[in-house]
């Protein structure tokens, strides 16, 4: 339709809409003024650079110009930015595709790019779905768990250093591989390779996270393929893990107790006795604080447990002693269990739990004391506060 033609028609499409529109409003006051606000703000140009470059940017809103030549080719103006698109009806919904800002596009490239999209959706392809795919194809591991981390943002920081871990040392030549290139074939081999070097529970914790990453962004990239780690369950490849339940038993406890009697370090020595007569969990007892510690009340608060939940306990005499005692001995420090370490709070232990092992020939880890507290409580009918892992 030639110009001026066009702009009769859209002039009198306005003379017949605009007292529809007023009409309407007495039934619908809200509809009818945001459709009026709507074709107000919508009007045909001929699309140069100078014409875009005298349009004013709105206050609130966008507005949005169309070309008079190229039917579906127009330019967004935002507060701050102007845009080119091109939209036009597929399947009787309307598309509209972004083609560039205006500036790095000028409006001959602008309108010679809408040409070619507004030829694919005649046919019936909506380009927007073609962007998806491509950026699908095209997201690496690494991004992917960037992703996956903004998102989570209440993982535990072990967590986060578990996940971390996996990422920079078992899938590390992985990171820049685009996620559609990470194949069933790939996740079966490496799963392997991993059981018979590191052992079946680092095996399988890698694939746990691979899977948790992948699936994450698979929910925000559609396109992408099944989950390759799904291979180790369709073929019941997924490593057996025996997990530990080691504790104490009763007839070892004297021995094991003067071991730790005998450490060095009285740090360490109140962190082993602190896990044996609370149950608390390594990462709870290590970054304890004097605030969480209340000697006049009697009770410690563990804020940060693996169920969220606040957990406070009653302290017993014996406790309450060895806290106070504590509490005298490094009144400066924020931490019940301070450590040289970046956190300022202990780590674990290794040397001191090798030292009683050594000197009690019993082996035994922090967590195996955690059990030896659950099982001594249940033996006593004694309930857990928390749930047994």
């Amino acid at each position: 339709m030639p110009a001026k033609k066009f702009e009769i028609a859209y002039n009198i499409l306005f003379a017949i809409a605009f007292p529809l529109i007023l009409c309407y409003k007495k039934i619908e006051p809200i509809l009818s003024t945001n459709l009026l606000i709507a074709f107000l703000e919508m009007s045909t140009i001929q699309i140069t650079k100078r014409s875009i470059d005298q349009l004013p940017h709105p206050e609130t809103g966008q507005t949005w110009h169309f070309d008079r030549d190229l039917k579906g080719f127009g330019v967004c103006v935002g507060r701050k930015t102007k845009s080119y698109f091109a939209q036009r009806d597929i399947h009787g919904r309307t598309v509209r595709v972004t083609i560039g800002r205006h500036g790095p596009f000028t409006p001959q490239a602008a309108r010679k790019r809408a040409r070619d999209l507004l030829a694919q959706m005649a046919s019936g392809q909506n380009p927007n779905h073609a962007k998806r795919e491509a950026r699908a194809k095209g997201i690496t591991l690494a991004e992917a768990y960037q992703d996956y981390l903004e998102a989570r943002k209440e993982l535990r920081p072990s967590t986060r250093r578990d996940y971390d871990r996996v990422i920079n040392t078992y899938l590390a030549d992985w990171k820049r591989t685009p996620l559609v290139e990470i194949t069933k074939d790939m996740v079966s081999q490496r799963h392997r390779q991993l059981g018979e070097t590191t052992g079946a529970f680092t095996a399988n914790s890698t694939m746990r996270v691979l899977r948790a990453i992948y699936n994450f962004a698979r929910a925000t990239h559609e396109h992408l393929p099944e989950n390759p780690v799904s291979r180790l369950s369709q073929t019941r490849a997924w490593y057996r893990e025996d997990r530990r339940r080691g504790m104490i038993r009763p007839h070892e406890l004297a021995t094991w107790y003067q071991a730790v009697m005998s450490l060095q370090s009285s740090v360490a020595r109140d962190y082993l006795r602190l896990l044996l007569f609370t149950g608390l969990r390594r990462s709870e007892a290590a970054s304890l604080r004097w605030d969480d510690v209340d000697l006049v009340g009697r009770t410690l608060t563990i804020r940060d447990t693996k169920n969220r939940e606040p957990l406070v306990l009653p302290l017993s005499d014996f406790l309450l002693e060895m806290l106070a005692a504590r509490h005298e001995e490094q009144p400066d420090s924020p931490w019940v269990f301070p450590g040289p370490g970046k956190s300022g709070h202990l780590s674990e232990p290794k040397t001191a739990v090798h030292q009683v092992a050594k000197s009690s020939g019993i082996s035994f880890t922090p967590h195996d004391l955690r059990r030896t507290f659950l099982t001594t409580a249940e033996g006593l009918d004694i309930p857990a506060y928390q749930p047994v892992d």
